[in-house]
């Protein structure tokens, strides 16, 4: 029933959801960021910059979601104004509609963050948080929905009063201008996406399976093995102790063999810049064409890289002569090369 896409960025949405939700001195629950909690989430990011009280949901991390039980009573005990959710971190659905529920009982409005997985949901392949208890969701247009630099707030309530507010958090709350540039770029990739999105998303997590399981079986640890690794577009694998900075070092070498990937905090870590994990992700392995057997050759570059130790420059070159064979955009309305000009 509502949706404002005027918004620059996910984190931008975010400010213009707790502007409209709730006021400095009010209390938020979310997800902890070395849970997966998204920084904006944090007092660091805009939950501070708005002066709101955090209070973090009691977290499981072999299912690597907030504890049911346990964070519906932080929920009823803490009555917040805002229950957040939503994560940077985000292998499977929240378990959303039992949380809500706890939520609205105290009187707290659910505000529920897509930006990673917006495409998934569009594409029916995740959750429909607006269904299942969200009274606003924000999100990116730029991960898994593939388009420009971007953000959306998006609202399922006809109330009017309601939409104003948070028409009012855009503008002139967070933003001063349409940048009209990258809201006709979203309304291509809108275009595009309804058109081949479902394919992009369905596949898009198959992949993020297949790899997840291929890397699994070179060695790695991948968290939540007794989930099948994920049900989105994210693998996460641990390199060593809490805060020893493994997943920093892996990343660097990853680096040095054409990998790029994301040093990530992992649940037990408190140092983000020396953190255990890495997050890996597929959206654009798949958007090139990549399937569910280039998956195996994935996970093949990364053990020889980390496991075997193989010198990389040696694996740069036979990453390079692989992904050349992957050069062209797919699912949209024409195909065409990836990184023109690049060759």
């Amino acid at each position: 029933n509502f949706a404002n896409i005027q918004s620059t960025s996910g984190t931008v949405s975010n400010m213009a959801g707790l502007k409209a939700l709730a006021n400095p001195g009010d209390t938020i629950t979310a997800v902890s960021t070395a849970d997966g909690g998204h920084i904006s989430h944090a007092r660091m990011g805009a939950v501070g910059l708005r002066g709101l009280n955090l209070v973090t949901y009691p977290w499981v991390e072999s299912r690597m979601e907030p504890d049911i039980d346990a964070a519906a009573q932080l929920i009823r005990e803490t009555e917040p104004n805002i229950a957040l959710f939503g994560q940077s971190v985000f292998l499977f659905p929240t378990p959303l509609e039992e949380l809500s529920a706890a939520a609205h009982e105290v009187g707290a409005k659910v505000m529920y963050d897509a930006a990673h997985v917006l495409g998934l949901i569009a594409g029916n392949q995740f959750q429909d948080p607006l269904r299942e208890g969200a009274d606003v969701m924000t999100g990116s247009s730029h991960k898994t929905f593939p388009g420009p630099q971007g953000g959306f707030l998006l609202s399922d309530s006809d109330d009017a009063k309601f939409q104003r507010r948070l028409n009012s958090a855009i503008f002139p709350g967070v933003c001063s201008s349409y940048h009209l540039h990258h809201v006709a770029g979203k309304a291509v990739a809108l275009a595009e996406f309804e058109q081949f999105g479902a394919d992009y998303a369905r596949d898009i997590v198959a992949n993020a399976k297949a790899l997840g399981a291929a890397l699994a079986s070179e060695g790695f640890d991948v968290l939540a093995e007794e989930r099948d690794y994920t049900a989105s577009h994210q693998v996460l694998t641990r390199h060593g102790e809490s805060d020893s900075g493994a997943g920093r070092d892996a990343a660097a070498l990853l680096e040095d063999a054409g990998i790029i990937t994301n040093m990530n905090m992992l649940p037990g870590d408190t140092k983000a810049m020396s953190p255990s994990g890495l997050r890996l992700g597929v959206p654009e392995l798949t958007r090139v064409g990549m399937g569910t057997d280039e998956m195996q050759d994935v996970a093949r570059f990364f053990a020889r890289s980390l496991i075997a130790g193989e010198d990389p420059a040696a694996v740069r070159g036979d990453v390079a002569e692989f992904k050349g064979e992957f050069q062209t955009v797919q699912y949209c309305f024409e195909t065409g090369p990836a990184y023109p000009g690049l060759a």
